[in-house]
């Protein structure tokens, strides 16, 4: 196992864990003024300690906080740098359309809107960070959401024309922000690293496309945009911060908005981020097939993931051992992982399925990791 020391590891999972009743109750208590903000943290703390226990005996190598401390993956984050605000804004109908297999959910995704000059006036996951890596014995990985967030859902629209008359300007000081916070996060120690990036997997959606040439933007130049943007992002991070990625197609409830195979964005997404990983949802036939991993160059690594984090019902390890073969006939075994498609909770309220379900995947995919790789 001593190859497996370095990340990505070949089990992993992706990064938010479902909350437990007593952290989600604690929370709604904050929110009505019931407790206070140290008293949820104290919540907070000994939950995730309870889910680094967790992670460790089911035998992950990469542990996360399971994101407790937030209420949204990404707006929780992006809300702390100055001159971003959150809306629930209207977007085109596509994007407001989840979908799952019982039935289909409206909900109007959250927006973010550049109001004024971009900053960074405190680290926002540097604490949480240090808490993470005093608790567990094995890797620390932090999650963030990615810069690109920032602008895909509103365009120039969005962005506060005398703050940033020129966009350029505004993308230079976004990715500033980024390394500002990288930056901190390097220093306290944080050697693993995953950009959450929904949008190359939603360019890969006809409905996407033409959502973004709705709102004065071109589909076929945003990839390498958001590479250059990330790539900005990440420049200053220090030679032993492993940077990966994680792309889905939408996760509320155990629902989704985009589907399409990732050939609209593999060449772009593999050869022109600057990136160590890909964390690439694969459970379903709406990811397309594996034909665009051909791109992928050598000494990247590609997490597969193959198992589903919507549904309680456990997939048959020969079946993930066979897609992890067919996988193999394109990127050599030597670069491949496993994990499930998505986190288990993007959102406060978590998907439909139970903790024992979560820990179930969870072994599942490190039992199949073992078997696979050794």
């Amino acid at each position: 196992m001593a190859e497996e020391k370095k990340a990505p590891f070949r089990a992993n999972h992706v990064g938010s864990l479902l909350r437990p009743p007593e952290l989600r109750q604690a929370r709604e208590q904050h929110q009505k003024g019931e407790i206070t903000a140290a008293e949820l943290r104290e919540v907070e703390d000994r939950c995730i300690r309870d889910a680094v226990k967790m992670q460790e005996e089911v035998g992950m190598q990469g542990i996360t906080d399971g994101e407790f401390r937030r209420n949204l993956w990404h707006a929780d984050f992006l809300s702390q740098f100055q001159g971003i605000k959150v809306v629930e804004g209207l977007l085109p109908e596509s994007a407001r359309h989840f979908q799952n297999p019982d039935a289909d959910v409206q909900r109007s995704p959250t927006q973010f809107v550049v109001t004024g000059k971009l900053g960074h006036p405190r680290g926002i996951e540097t604490d949480n960070f240090k808490f993470l890596a005093g608790v567990t014995k094995q890797t620390p990985k932090q999650c963030i959401p990615s810069p690109s967030l920032v602008h895909f859902r509103t365009g120039r629209g969005g962005v506060d024309k005398a703050a940033y008359p020129d966009m350029e300007q505004f993308f230079a000081a976004l990715a500033r922000v980024y390394r500002e916070e990288i930056a901190g996060l390097a220093a306290a120690g944080c050697t693993y690293l995953q950009i959450d990036d929904v949008n190359f997997a939603y360019l890969c959606d006809p409905k996407m496309r033409e959502g973004a040439k709705k709102i004065g933007e071109d589909p076929d130049k945003l990839p390498a945009l958001y590479a250059r943007l990330i790539n900005e992002s990440i420049k200053e991070r220090p030679a032993n911060m492993v940077v990966c990625t994680h792309l889905c197609r939408g996760n509320f409830r155990s629902s989704w908005v985009a589907e399409g195979g990732y050939d609209p964005v593999a060449e772009v997404l593999f050869n022109e981020l600057e990136l160590d990983g890909y964390f690439l949802e694969f459970d379903t036939p709406r990811a397309g097939n594996f034909a665009p991993l051909r791109y992928l160059p050598k000494g990247k690594m590609l997490i597969l993931g193959l198992v589903t984090s919507k549904t309680g019902a456990l997939e048959n390890p020969d079946d993930l051992k066979r897609r992890i073969d067919e996988a193999s006939k394109l990127v050599p075994l030597d670069q491949l992982g496993i994990s499930p498609q998505c986190g288990f909770s993007s959102t406060v309220l978590g998907n439909k399925l139970t903790i024992e379900d979560q820990i179930a995947k969870l072994k599942l995919v490190v039992q199949v990791a073992r078997e696979v790789w050794g």
